[in-house]
């Protein structure tokens, strides 16, 4: 059976390893191993996209870094109960004309027993920036 370390029941401490986890996971840009983090029938809200299980995951993250080039995350832990987490997080990335922006947003996520995400909740709003105004 899989198992992702930390397990629920979260501590403060656990959570936050939990949210680093996930931060450098996806700052890998690397589809399959962020999937990994999840169940095979993971659900996702992100935006106005669902996304069902780990091949949509793949799919979804392959298609979000072909067109948010120069992607960095930065997640901050919010709150947590023994099996949810809740982060703000913001991102920055470069679209293939050259423009900048920055999204910001809250996840909400409910892990099972064996410490993978079996939902995942993200609303994000994108603010266009100067690349001089950078900061991650």
């Amino acid at each position: 059976m899989e198992q992702k370390y930390p397990l629920p029941p979260f501590t403060l401490e656990t959570a936050k390893q939990k949210i680093q986890m996930a931060e450098d996971a996806w700052n890998s840009q690397n589809p399959e191993k962020v999937s990994l983090a999840y169940t095979i029938d993971s659900e996702w809200r992100n935006r106005s996209t669902f996304v069902n299980g780990r091949e949509e995951i793949v799919k979804f993250l392959t298609d979000k870094w072909n067109r948010e080039l120069n992607y960095k995350l930065k997640k901050e832990y919010w709150s947590h109960t023994e099996n949810r987490i809740a982060v703000r997080f913001e991102y920055e990335y470069q679209t293939k004309n050259g423009n900048w922006f920055r999204a910001y947003g809250n996840e909400n996520w409910e892990f099972d027993k064996n410490g993978l995400m079996k939902k995942r909740y993200a609303s994000i709003n994108d603010l266009e920036i100067n690349e001089s105004d950078r900061y991650l």
